[in-house]
């Protein structure tokens, strides 16, 4: 397709002297987020939605939180959607984004082998989960990223009164991969992890993994949105990456979250507050 409409440019180039017309590269931002909005579906839900409407398309960097704003930092994305509330403020309050904008949020859970070696089934406070994963020395994996999903990790044992950092290597292991990669590997070695509820509803290779603790208001997993400061960079595309963040909190938008589900139940849940 591409090479027979290129073909006729050339020809009259080549017999009129005239420059081939060349075809304008569709107007385009660069998202850096989460692998949970990539690895759940939910963006490449989204994105036609706004594209549709706006004219933009949006192009995908998916990483862990942390390099996502290292990313953004170094002006190689336009915008961000991402997950640990502290490190967005710290990035806005540097001068590197304009605002954080809260967009939705879900939840995290533990999943674990369905043996359950650390009885830790239908346990719904978080700290004494994480308390007798410890105490049994069942396997646990980390995602060990600097993602959202690993810092709330972090904080949770630390909550727990847990410090996982010298069993490394033992029954705790640092995965240093995405979220769907984790999930793979624990249900490969029958491990523990921490996942956020989108990515696991959209995971499909279980293996016996199942939810064994959610409920602890401590699981709460918001995700904000924030537009790179065109000030420490004048390529951002600072309208268009606006004009996103808009449509993400807009009516539309918002309802296009919403109305994200795996079966019946929703993955992500409305939040949209600039706070």
């Amino acid at each position: 397709m591409v090479v027979r409409a290129w073909i006729p440019a050339l020809v009259c180039a080549l017999i009129f002297g005239a420059s081939p017309v060349a075809t304008a590269e569709p107007e385009f931002i660069t998202l850096a987020s989460t692998t949970s909005t990539d690895n759940s579906g939910l963006l490449e839900h989204l994105i036609p939605l706004f594209r549709e409407e706006s004219g933009v398309d949006v192009r995908v960097v998916a990483v862990g939180t942390g390099q996502a704003i290292r990313l953004a930092r170094a002006g190689d994305a336009d915008v961000l959607l991402v997950h640990d509330r502290a490190s967005e403020e710290t990035f806005v309050e540097a001068g590197h984004g304009l605002e954080r904008v809260l967009v939705m949020a879900n939840d995290f859970v533990v999943v674990g082998p369905s043996g359950d070696p650390a009885g830790v089934r239908g346990e719904t406070d978080i700290a004494v989960a994480l308390g007798l994963i410890a105490e049994a020395k069942a396997p646990f994996l980390s995602r060990g990223d600097d993602s959202g999903t690993h810092k709330a990790e972090l904080r949770l044992w630390r909550a727990a009164g847990v410090d996982p950092g010298p069993d490394s290597g033992t029954w705790y292991r640092e995965a240093g991969r995405g979220m769907g990669a984790t999930l793979n590997s624990a249900a490969s070695m029958g491990a523990y992890t921490l996942s956020d509820r989108g990515t696991w509803l959209s995971f499909r290779n279980r293996e016996g993994l199942v939810i064994v603790s959610e409920g602890d208001p401590q699981l709460e997993n918001p995700y904000g949105a924030i537009v790179v400061n065109p000030q420490r960079h004048p390529h951002i595309k600072v309208e268009q990456a606006q004009a996103f963040v808009a449509w993400l909190i807009s009516e539309a938008g918002q309802r296009a979250i919403a109305e994200f589900r795996v079966g019946d139940e929703p993955l992500f849940f409305p939040r949209a507050s600039r706070r």
